[in-house]
């Protein structure tokens, strides 16, 4: 059966609009050296939010996390029953959340038949006995056999051609090909899933994984899992450092975090390195020449990073299981970039430009270390718009970090990469302000988003969160000049760093998953908000205000709000079901539901919802109109046609073999249509991608062309053409045949329908 959102995840869905990772800086930027600055006022322009007792998650202790991960995970099949997952299916606990208020969230990874399911893990949120889940995907995990027609061999080679063509070189097979489900894309197929290891153009290993069809061969996704991102440091300063005496010795081993380690690879490219030590504890003199500065850096923006997640969220480290990961300084010779490696839970940097420029400045390491916290919680897909949001968090948090620790020398900022000069002129490598000042970044969301490199489809993200919270327009913050847009040209108002990110982070642990899209984000964040501050609260409609300043989704209206009501199409005689979705900010004001023009047979109930059965032929102009207890109320208007309807067509699935497919489908009920010319409504109902071509063939053989396009995609075509009812009678059996002919992807018609 489909997969259900419950009613109050599916209302904030329709009002709202609707695999182990590593992760790297680069595509990256340059230093601004902007001066130290008091914090920024709040000011007149800035929202006033204390967050909510109760919402936020209680630290636990390692004994408590655990205990209550066993108890979720003996209680798992028992949850899937309640979820009315598949027989095959099975539920794996990856972590568990519990509010202040005793709301607990389980993240749960899934397996079919014992294979793991990419794409299939989902988030059960349980308070009072009541209980709503965040689903990475509805669709229903099944596949129709679990026997693939392509080998591991073949899948292996296919990984390792996809590796080269990502420019990986030296390509092998880092992890041979394991049968997993691939859900991700909605409809489940069985597939290959390798980890191909190797070096980008860059330098930066790789760790490509390649999922591949075991059906067809074909290639699902290719995402790179490796991400690109008292002592005195080149660039924090003179800083508190953690060491820990051994013998005479001190090293650079930070006793406060669990023991964090600091090792010198020595321009090595694998391997541990060499812990640093020193004599006196006295690390680092501020200049790269000598090796301990970039240590100081590493080690310091390691402790940032960790107090941070501690003090802000109550996180015990990246995992929230109170194990440190450790950093290597010093890789590779002008390695121009640092990442985070999941595999191996650790972070490393390279030196930079002639060995001079450290990629070591304290928003690198908040950027780098929270791709890790975002393996352990969400994980979003490192491809697409949940890659780019993805890479967002990490952005998101490195200004947060820099915020939290007042450092003098690198005072916070909404610039990432500042201080590191990779550009070679000064300039940073984003700007989350304004992202499309890099070059290549977006402000805001379009549908050609999810195409881009995850580091500039990161932009209209970043782009949300400086407005949420500084708002729009000319400012100045710790001495730097801000001038943020907006795409619908209104202001937002901002709500403060810390607000702003204590709502991105309870949205990533709490309600986001792995195939989190920019329309899901903005959900997450809202029932964050909602969670933290209240629904509709002044907070809350700022984040639905500066979602719909990067274009996604609406603004929410003071009072009464309605959800947009589509055109309709129903047959004589056949039962409708239309849920009029509204909703009011005005607290404890019900709602009350009016409705004019409805075809005969049709009503609205008290509840908005519109039912019956339609007895005459008709096109009507319907108004809706919602009014809540204060008087304040909104209308919305749309066209009902009632027609007759032929015939509703099962699910068609298209090869990509590029043979075309024929369905049959009788169509009767019509009298007196043998010697009429007729005009014939045609709805389909589809989902594709690439070059398709649709065509209804009548029962003696006239082709009527439907649709016939290049690329793209669409979610219906509406299209009115002529029948010689004398040549070609509508009863009778016709054929819906649909053919790839790029040969390149599978799609499938859900529905399709004949009206006069």
């Amino acid at each position: 059966m489909p997969r259900r959102h419950s009613p109050t995840l599916r209302r904030r869905r329709a009002t709202a609009l609707a695999l182990t990772t590593v992760g790297a800086l680069l595509a990256l930027g340059a230093p601004t050296g902007a001066a130290a600055a008091a914090p920024a006022d709040p000011g007149p322009s800035r929202i006033a939010a204390t967050p909510r007792a109760g919402a936020a998650a209680t630290p636990l202790s390692a004994a408590r996390r655990a205990s209550l991960i066993k108890a979720a995970q003996t209680a798992a099949d028992a949850t899937a029953r309640s979820l009315a997952l598949g027989a095959q299916e099975k539920l794996l606990v990856k972590d568990v959340v519990r509010d202040a208020d005793g709301t607990t969230h389980t993240r749960y990874e899934r397996t079919y038949a014992g294979l793991p399911v990419l794409g299939g893990d989902l988030v059960v949120h349980s308070a009072d006995g009541r209980t709503t889940v965040s689903w990475a995907s509805e669709a229903t995990v099944k596949v129709p056999s679990l026997t693939p027609k392509l080998s591991a061999a073949g899948a292996a080679g296919k990984a390792l051609a996809a590796a080269k063509g990502d420019a990986v070189t030296a390509a092998s097979q880092k992890r041979a090909p394991r049968l997993v489900v691939w859900a991700s894309a909605g409809k489940a197929v069985l597939a290959w899933e390798s980890v191909i290891g190797g070096v980008q153009k860059d330098g930066t290993p790789s760790e490509l994984q390649v999922v591949i069809d075991a059906t067809t061969g074909k290639p699902l996704l290719s995402a790179e899992k490796v991400h690109t991102g008292t002592g005195t440091g080149q660039y924090v300063g003179e800083v508190p450092v953690g060491s820990t005496l051994s013998g005479s010795t001190y090293q650079l081993t930070d006793p406060d975090r669990a023991g964090h380690k600091t090792y010198d690879l020595k321009q090595g490219t694998s391997g541990t390195g060499t812990l640093f030590t020193d004599d006196n504890d006295v690390w680092g003199n501020g200049l790269p020449a000598d090796r301990q500065t970039a240590g100081v850096d590493v080690a310091y923006g390691a402790a940032a990073t960790w107090d941070y997640y501690k003090e802000e969220f109550g996180r015990n480290g990246i995992r929230n299981d109170g194990v440190a990961a450790y950093s290597r300084a010093h890789y590779g010779s002008n390695y121009v970039n640092a990442f985070w490696q999941d595999s191996c839970f650790c972070m490393t940097y390279g030196d930079g430009s002639g060995n001079t420029h450290p990629l070591t400045a304290l928003d690198v390491a908040a950027h780098e270390m929270s791709h890790g916290v975002t393996a352990a919680t969400a994980n979003l897909n490192y491809s697409g718009e949940s890659g780019g949001l993805n890479e967002a968090t990490s952005d998101i948090f490195a200004a947060a970090v820099e915020f939290h620790s007042h450092l003098a020398a690198d005072p916070g900022d909404y610039l990432v990469g500042e201080k590191i000069d990779i550009n070679g002129d000064g300039t940073p490598l984003r700007y989350m302000d304004k992202p499309s000042k890099d070059g290549a970044s977006r402000d805001s969301w379009s549908s050609s988003l999810g195409g881009l490199d995850v580091h500039y489809s990161s932009g209209p993200a970043n782009h949300f969160f400086y407005l949420l919270s500084e708002g729009s327009g000319a400012k100045t913050v710790n001495g730097v000049s801000y001038d943020s847009p907006t795409s619908d040209g209104r202001p937002v108002t901002g709500v403060g760093i810390e607000n702003a990110a204590a709502i991105w982070y309870r949205a990533l642990t709490t309600y986001m998953t792995s195939t989190t899209d920019y329309a899901g984000a903005r959900t997450a964040t809202l029932q964050a908000a909602g969670d933290l501050f209240g629904a509709y609260s002044p907070t809350y409609l700022a984040v639905a205000d500066a979602w719909a300043a990067i274009n996604v989704g609406n603004r929410i209206a003071l009072g009464v709000n309605l959800a947009p009501i589509a055109d309709q199409t129903s047959g004589i005689g056949q039962a409708v079901s239309l849920q009029v979705d509204a909703y009011t900010t005005n607290s404890g004001a019900g709602l009350t539901y009016e409705a004019t023009g409805l075809p005969a047979g049709l009503e609205i109930s008290p509840s908005g919802l519109i039912s019956g059965t339609p007895t005459a032929l008709g096109d009507s102009d319907v108004s809706v109109t919602v009014t809540d207890a204060t008087g304040a109320s909104v209308t919305d208007t749309f066209g009902w046609r009632i027609a007759y309807i032929y015939a509703n067509g099962a699910r068609v699935d298209i090869p990509d073999n590029g043979a075309a497919v024929e369905s049959p489908v009788t169509i009767t009920g019509r009298d007196g249509n043998a010697s009429a010319t007729t005009s014939v409504y045609v709805n389909i109902v589809h989902t594709y991608r690439g070059d398709l071509t649709v065509d209804l063939v009548g029962p003696n053989g006239t082709v009527y062309s439907l649709l016939n396009r290049s690329g793209g995609s669409a979610d219906n075509v509406d299209q009115t053409f002529t029948v010689d009812a004398s040549a070609q009678p509508l009863d009778g059996t016709w054929k819906l045949r649909v053919q790839d002919r790029a040969s390149i992807d599978v799609g499938y018609i859900q529905r399709w329908q004949l009206t006069p």
